[in-house]
């Protein structure tokens, strides 16, 4: 496993001068730095191991003027080397760069107290009682303190064996697989090109690998990889990376970047973070405050929007929307810092819930729910983060997936999530993701919908989504209860508008599979339902069955029939449309309807007549009804909307349908 460590602490304490004690490298490159003697840009060294792996070493500013830099260069870090001079003590950037890494969930580290040759015993003894009381309740409370000077030796080597023994007991804390370079460093190397470096936070790259640059979704390639100046096949987390990319200009890149492989992040212009004001904080954030926000080597401008509160006090805790002037990405876990806008300091920062979070309208009924699931999925994290031990161990860890994975699928609700999705949103390795989701597919708990996306949805989500289909079917029967069934388009509109066609698919297929629809020709309808008349509809069937009836062969006009029953057409509609379907009447045209016994007798005359005759024309029509041209002409234009007949100039021939 590879390990980067991270050096902290206030300007002039020495970091520099400690890593080159330790390493024998020189991490102030630029000129300006070695003129003004401070570091100004990131450093990088290394501590060659034992077991033929290597230490990476980040060495960042101490100067308040480059915290940014600072945060910038703890994105990867596993641990930290907190650096205080003897003579000074503890100061400023001290305490700010110890509420960074806490922010940034670093967890492991050590302390060293540099400069031993300018304090004496008594001054070294005072100094080392106020850092002990500094540490107090921090994570570097029980750290143990090397006393070193990087200008006489003094210590140098005990403090290098033990950094070589922390690199090898340090737990692995990276769970997702998904690769992710935040770019630190973009410049142009002659004979190669565009050259990005960065710390391997998750997942590995080989050489050849596509790669995209996000968010902006830049295509390249990784035609090279270094590690610690040594060209390597491929690189893993935790790793000092440099990628010298083809197909991008530097220009293009810039730090803060992250390379991936394509498809594995999606941008996204709000963050939902568990956050945490720092009780340091000189005032409560309040609703809205723009911010300076750092995730990874990214630094951007932000919103803050509570959705439960108005402001955040000092030492509290809660969610908290963030809004960016334009996209970033990330994994559900990330660690981020906040900073005041002015004055420029630290106040806040937290760990990320949501990289896709949902709307929390204040309207909408299943806001609070979503929001207790939201608040209880770091809990769930960590419980799936703890190592197993046995099997009943395993066992649990498999439990412990699978809850935050039914948890994520509860807060997607009826959209779902697929693959990239649900790595995305809950950090989980692909195996482990899997594995979960195998679980619960057994238990019921939740189904794929679309097995070549592997696209997911909860089992309540997909009830509420076949409930408001019922809801809706049964909506339309009681818009026209006449009606034996309607069309999927029909049932569609209104209740699945926004979701995908397969998934809409997959909720007919089970409504169907479990009787609850059934088809109706080309339609369908609740298998419950069966058409059924009112009173007075009753009536107005056996009135217009009865009035065309004794109209034989000559149909009257609809309208005047409707206006002598006293009867809307409006009312009238649904019961015609019902005696069509029955065959009990038959629209000939628009307004003229012919009783079924009635065109029965016409089509069988027809059919007669040619059995001795070749045509039929609107006279020979006439011979065989004796009916007027009104009548005439509609029926030959049924007959051949019917394909009874076909027109043949002004002739019809019969084509016996």
């Amino acid at each position: 496993m590879s390990v980067v460590l991270g050096t902290a602490g206030h300007i002039d304490h020495g970091k520099t001068s400690l890593v080159r004690a330790l390493t024998g490298m020189d991490c102030d490159r630029l000129e300006e730095e070695k003129r003004r003697g401070i570091t100004i840009e990131l450093g990088f060294a290394w501590l060659d191991l034992p077991d033929g792996g290597r230490l990476g070493i980040v060495d960042v500013p101490g100067h308040e003027r480059f915290v940014r830099n600072m945060v910038a260069g703890s994105a990867g870090v596993d641990c930290v080397m907190l650096v205080v001079a003897a003579d000074e003590g503890v100061m400023p950037q001290t305490r700010e760069h110890l509420e960074i890494c806490t922010l940034l969930g670093i967890r492991s580290g050590l302390v060293a107290l540099t400069k031993t040759d300018m304090a004496d015993a008594d001054w070294l003894a005072m100094v080392r009682e106020d850092l002990a009381r500094f540490l107090e309740g921090s994570f570097l409370e029980d750290a143990p303190v090397f006393p070193v000077s990087a200008q006489t030796g003094e210590g140098v080597d005990a403090l290098r064996a033990h950094l070589i023994r922390l690199a090898a007991e340090l737990p692995d804390r990276r769970r997702s697989d998904i690769f992710r370079l935040p770019a630190d460093r973009v410049f142009s190397m002659k004979g190669y090109g565009t050259v990005v470096t960065g710390t391997v936070v998750s997942g590995l790259c080989r050489a050849g690998d596509a790669l995209c640059v996000m968010p902006a979704g830049l295509p390249a390639r990784a035609r090279t990889l270094q590690h610690h100046g040594t060209s390597v096949q491929e690189v893993r987390p935790g790793q000092r990376c440099a990628v010298n990319v083809q197909g991008l200009e530097v220009a293009q890149v810039e730090r803060g970047q992250v390379l991936a492989h394509p498809g594995t992040l999606l941008p996204s212009d709000r963050w939902l973070v568990n956050l945490a004001c720092l009780s340091s904080a000189p005032r409560p954030l309040r609703q809205r405050t723009e911010i300076h926000f750092h995730h990874g080597t990214r630094e951007c401008l932000a919103r803050v929007v509570f959705p439960d509160r108005d402001k955040l006090a000092p030492g509290e805790e809660a969610l908290a929307e963030l809004r960016f002037r334009e996209p970033l990405v990330g994994i559900f876990g990330d660690h981020c810092v906040l900073r005041a806008y002015s004055p420029l300091r630290t106040v806040a920062g937290g760990s990320l819930v949501s990289p896709l979070p949902p709307q929390l309208r204040r309207k909408d009924p299943q806001r609070e729910r979503k929001l207790e699931v939201l608040r209880g999925l770091t809990a769930l994290r960590d419980a799936a983060d703890a190592p197993g031990d046995g099997k009943a161990g395993n066992k649990n860890h498999d439990q412990a997936r699978a809850a935050l994975l039914e948890a994520v699928l509860e807060v997607q609700a009826g959209h779902g999530a697929d693959e990239t999705h649900l790595r995305v949103l809950t950090g989980l390795a692909r195996p482990a993701l899997e594995s979960g989701l195998h679980l619960l597919s057994t238990r019921g708990a939740a189904l794929c919908w679309d097995k070549e996306n592997r696209a997911w949805i909860g089992k309540n989500a997909f009830e509420q989504l076949t409930a408001a289909c019922l809801d809706r079917a049964r909506e339309l029967h009681r818009r026209t209860p006449l009606a034996p069934a309607f069309s999927r388009g029909a049932l569609c509109t209104g209740w699945s508008n926004s979701l995908p066609q397969r998934l809409k698919q997959k909720i007919l297929d089970h409504l169907l599979k479990s009787g609850e629809l059934a088809t109706e020709g080309d339609g369908l309808r609740v298998k419950s339902h069966s058409v059924s008349l009112a009173a007075d509809q009753t009536t107005v069937r056996q009135k217009l069955l009865d009035v065309h009836a004794a109209a034989g062969l000559t149909p009257p006009n609809i309208s005047e029939v409707l206006a002598d029953l006293h009867i809307s057409s409006r009312e009238a509609a649904p019961v015609l449309r019902l005696l069509v379907r029955e065959g009990l009447l038959v629209c000939v045209r628009e307004g003229m309807y012919y009783h079924g016994p009635a065109l029965g007798d016409i089509l069988e005359r027809v059919r007669l007549w040619f059995q001795s005759h070749d045509n039929l024309d609107v006279a020979s029509l006439k011979e065989i009804l004796g009916l007027s041209r009104k009548y005439l002409i509609a029926l030959l234009e049924y007959m051949d909307n019917e394909h009874i007949t076909v027109r043949v100039g002004d002739q019809r021939r019969y084509r016996g349908r």
